[in-house]
C-alpha cells in the first residue's frame, strides 16, 4: 500500500506579486500613516499608547480629540441636540459659517424626534415634531429648492406609519444617517482647525484603486486579482472605536 502525503510546495507568485515582496517599506512611514488615521478619526487613546510602542511624538491635542470622540458619539447615539451643543462650546462659530451642516444636523435632530414619537397616538406623535420644524428647519429652508424638499421629504415621517414609508423615507431612519452625519461633523471640525478632514489611509487607498485600475486599462501583466488587505477593516464596519482602541457594536 503507498501512502501519500499532502503537497508542501510553496505557490508560485505572480511576477508582479514576487516584485511587491521585494519591496521594503519604511517602517517609520507606517506607523505614521497608522499614527494619522488615529489622530483624524478620533481615537485618543490608542493614538497614545501607539506613540509609546512606536516611539513617535506627534503633536496631538487630546483635549481637542476627545471632544471629536465625545461629539461622534453623542450623533451615534442619536443625542444630536447635545451634539450641536457640544460642537458650539468647541467652535461657536461652525455652524454659522456652515449653514447647509446646521440646517442637515437639526434635520437629524428632527428626524430623532420623529422616531421618539412615531407609535404615540393622536396629536402627540406629531405635534412636537411639527413644532420644531416650525421653529429651526423652516425658516432655514426657505428659499432653496434643495433643503425645502429634504424637509418636507423628513416631515412625510411624521405622517406616515413606519410600514407605509416608500424606501427612499425609510432610509432616512437607517443609522447610517448618524454614521454619515458624524463623519461630516468631525470633518468639519477638522477643517475648522486647519487639519486634514480625513486620514491619509483614505487617500492611499483611493490612490491604490486608481492606479490598478490604470495599469490594467494599459494591458500590464498583472494578477487576475490583487487583494487590498483591508478584509479586517470590513469585518469592523458597523461598529464604533472606544478612545481606548477597543471596538463595540455601533447603534443600530
Amino acid at each position: 500500500m503507498t501512502s501519500s502525503t499532502a503537497s508542501t510546495a510553496t505557490p508560485t507568485l505572480h511576477p508582479f506579486e514576487r516584485r511587491v515582496d521585494e519591496v521594503k517599506i519604511s517602517k517609520h512611514d507606517l506607523n505614521s500613516v497608522v499614527m494619522d488615521y488615529l489622530i483624524s478619526e478620533g481615537y485618543p487613546e490608542a493614538a497614545a499608547k501607539f506613540a509609546t510602542e512606536a516611539n513617535l511624538s506627534p503633536k496631538v491635542d487630546m483635549d481637542s480629540i476627545n471632544q471629536r470622540v465625545e461629539i461622534r458619539n453623542l450623533i451615534f447615539e442619536g443625542d444630536i441636540k447635545t451634539a450641536i451643543e457640544k460642537i458650539n462650546d468647541l467652535n461657536p462659530q461652525l455652524l454659522d459659517q456652515d449653514a447647509s451642516l446646521h440646517f442637515y444636523l437639526l434635520r437629524l435632530q428632527l428626524i430623532e424626534l420623529i422616531r421618539g414619537c412615531m407609535y404615540e397616538e393622536g396629536e402627540a406623535g406629531i405635534v412636537p415634531p411639527v413644532e420644531f420644524a416650525m421653529e429651526n428647519l423652516s425658516p432655514r429652508a426657505a428659499g432653496d429648492d434643495q433643503l425645502r424638499n429634504d424637509l418636507e421629504q423628513t416631515m412625510c415621517l411624521a405622517i406616515f406609519r413606519p410600514d407605509q414609508l416608500i424606501p427612499p423615507l425609510k432610509a432616512l431612519l437607517d443609522h447610517q444617517m448618524r454614521r454619515d452625519m458624524a463623519k461630516r461633523v468631525n470633518e468639519a471640525i477638522l477643517e475648522s482647525t486647519g487639519e486634514r478632514t480625513r486620514a491619509q489611509l483614505f487617500d492611499l487607498v483611493k490612490l491604490r484603486a486608481w492606479s490598478e485600475d490604470k495599469a490594467r486599462a494599459a494591458k500590464k501583466d498583472l494578477p487576475d486579482h490583487l487583494d487590498i488587505g483591508l478584509d479586517a477593516a470590513h469585518s469592523a464596519h458597523g461598529r464604533r472605536m472606544h478612545g481606548n482602541g477597543n471596538y463595540e457594536t455601533m447603534v443600530s
